[in-house]
């Protein structure tokens, strides 16, 4: 007997929201929208929860003007979720596919996302359910293993960047030290974007803290000292992430233990390791001028300061998965960004299989971290500056 075949689409966003999600949400739909295999496009809000609670938005009736205008909005139109599927979740999907007649799954988020994808995937498999399934890449933390960088981590690196530059410039006119704690639970590609903000002799981040290498306070005061005596004032990237020499997060000793359905302890959203490294280096330093701030969730979602190149490949890794979706030849797949050898910057996008995105996260390369362990690499700047494009001159009076 042969399998039937539906042509419904559901398309949902997952994980923290970014800058240029929406762009992969357009992506897709006018991807959909011009091709005669696709039927209905059902947008799920809140991800998952949104198909069990069968919460949809009809992404047919959008005109083409609100479409590009939902592409330029940053953070996730249709909502967004935390949530890992249950086996009896999936069973559950299955019927509200079945019901709608959905063939064509696309989820859009970073390696729990591609996981949580990848389980509904499976379970369908084992079901016997026709679904093709396809992982849309997004994450401002640029860890997914099957990328060479992520849809939203231009974005949000621009936004630390600029940040940062502003911040120098501050610190400039008042001097002491200022500790600035930015997003990156593991990977420090973003707090490492913080370098791109230097552009005339002397600016900050002066010291620049990842999560790929042990961070003590005894090295982190005496850092700040010779930044002190080097630069008369200490600009400081700390990611939220960085770890002492058991490999603890630093954080952690503040965490409330909040975590979610994927196990992931609460590290944002508070002001509590600044705060603390801030105290510290007032009582053990003899620093009397410091500051501390934490960018937390406003690097995700902030208008205005979104990397054009961000935003183009973002919409193109949509309009890839919907393609290669309709081609059948990888049905559990991701989108791969692949960049291109040589000094000329270019992608390309790939289908791989969906678990190449899944669970696993990858580091910030030891490559593009600098030997004395607090700044990064002339390579780390060369890879990460066509992603975030050129920032606004700043000129000083000599």
């Amino acid at each position: 007997m042969k399998k039937e075949v539906y042509s419904n689409m559901v398309i949902a966003q997952s994980g923290g929201p970014s800058m240029v999600i929406n762009e992969s949400l357009v992506g897709a739909v006018l991807a959909a929208k011009s091709n005669k295999k696709i039927g209905k496009i059902l947008g799920a809000r809140h991800g998952i929860a949104g198909i069990l609670g069968d919460d949809y938005a009809d992404m047919r009736k959008l005109t083409k003007t609100q479409l590009e205008a939902i592409a330029k909005t940053p953070s996730s139109a249709l909502g967004s979720v935390r949530k890992k599927p249950t086996v009896d979740d999936c069973r559950k999907i299955f019927e509200a596919f079945k019901k709608r007649k959905v063939g064509y799954f696309f989820y859009i988020g970073g390696n729990d996302s591609a996981d949580a994808a990848r389980i509904v995937a499976e379970e369908a498999e084992k079901e016997n359910y026709p679904l093709v399934c396809y992982h849309i890449p997004k994450t401002i933390d640029n860890d997914l293993r099957s990328c060479d960088h992520t849809p939203g981590f231009g974005s949000a690196a621009r936004f630390v960047a600029s940040a940062f530059k502003g911040d120098d410039l501050d610190n400039r006119a008042l001097g002491g030290v200022k500790i600035n704690v930015v997003m990156g639970r593991d990977a420090g590609f973003l707090t490492a974007a913080s370098a791109l903000a230097r552009e005339n002799k002397n600016d900050g981040p002066h010291l620049i803290y990842v999560p790929e290498r042990p961070f003590t306070l005894d090295g982190f005061v005496s850092d700040v000292k010779d930044a002190m005596k080097k630069y008369g004032r200490a600009v400081v990237a700390v990611s939220e992430g960085i770890r002492g020499e058991d490999g603890t997060p630093v954080a952690a000793l503040f965490a409330k233990g909040e975590k979610d359905s994927h196990g992931n302890l609460q590290l944002s959203g508070t002001g509590a390791l600044g705060d603390y490294l801030s105290t510290y280096l007032k009582a053990n330093a003899g620093i009397s001028r410091v500051r501390a701030d934490t960018f937390g969730y406003l690097q995700r979602s902030f208008p205005g300061v979104r990397s054009e190149v961000d935003a183009k490949e973002a919409r193109q890794a949509g309009a890839a998965a919907v393609k290669n979706a309709l081609q059948g030849k990888i049905t559990k797949g991701t989108i791969a960004i692949v960049r291109a050898k040589g000094k000329k910057y270019a992608v390309t996008f790939e289908a791989v299989p969906i678990a190449n995105a899944a669970k696993e996260t990858r580091s910030l390369p030891d490559s593009y971290i600098a030997k004395n362990g607090h700044d990064v690499t002339r390579k780390f700047i060369e890879y990460a500056s066509p992603i975030v494009g050129k920032l606004p001159h700043s000129e000083l009076i000599p």
